[in-house]
């Protein structure tokens, strides 16, 4: 918790409230259903809920954004976004229903008002937002051609609408035919050794009606 309030001291009581609330309801909910690995049980806060938020140093939402997780997992990166931003919606999206089940309750025990969840392929979701967001479910190629057609025609914010991807190693190839991409090192933001590889991909996106 030391780890969040490091490089988020600006938070409410209520958000600190629900970050530290996250260690004990993963590792309860863990024991029932795995969804994180037990080492990074351990160290949650750095390899999960401090990497989501590595989004949360490249931009600061605005009030009223719409975002969709895609292959959250156990939550990641959208439940510790949805605490920071509690004015902006999230909707966390994944195509196992274990690990929504498990979403669903650590939201719950959360009281997170600003959360829904959705046990689907995100090409069956039928909604647009501002931004996409994802801790490495795929390759780029792959993963812009699943989230096509999801990008909102308004923009709010000061990035314009696109995916915002959680990613590490070498991207070159990945990436050489996204001319618009920008890369993130977390290493910029964060000092810890977990984030030397770690970076986030900005790559906008326009809205197909």
């Amino acid at each position: 918790m030391e780890l969040i309030l490091k490089y988020f001291p600006n938070l409410t009581d209520i958000q600190k409230d629900q970050f530290k609330k996250l260690e004990s309801l993963y590792q309860d909910w863990n024991l029932k259903i795995n969804v994180v690995s037990r080492k990074d049980i351990d160290e949650l806060y750095l390899r999960h809920v401090l990497h989501a938020l590595g989004i949360a140093q490249v931009i600061n939402f605005k009030d009223g954004s719409k975002i969709i997780d895609v292959g959250t997992g156990g939550g990641f990166p959208g439940i510790p976004l949805a605490i920071l931003f509690p004015e902006c919606t999230f909707h966390l999206v994944d195509s196992i229903a274990k690990k929504i089940k498990v979403v669903d309750e650590v939201v719950l025990g959360l009281g997170l008002k600003n959360v829904k969840t959705s046990h689907s392929r995100v090409e069956d979701i039928n909604e647009q937002y501002h931004f996409i967001v994802s801790r490495a479910v795929a390759a780029m190629p792959t993963f812009v051609h699943w989230v096509k057609g999801k990008i909102e025609k308004q923009q709010i914010n000061d990035l314009k609408n696109g995916i915002l991807y959680l990613k590490g190693g070498d991207l070159t190839d990945e990436l050489k035919s996204y001319k618009t991409a920008t890369v993130y090192n977390l290493s910029d933001y964060f000092l810890e050794a977990f984030f030397e590889t770690k970076k986030v991909v900005y790559l906008p996106l326009k809205y197909k009606g």
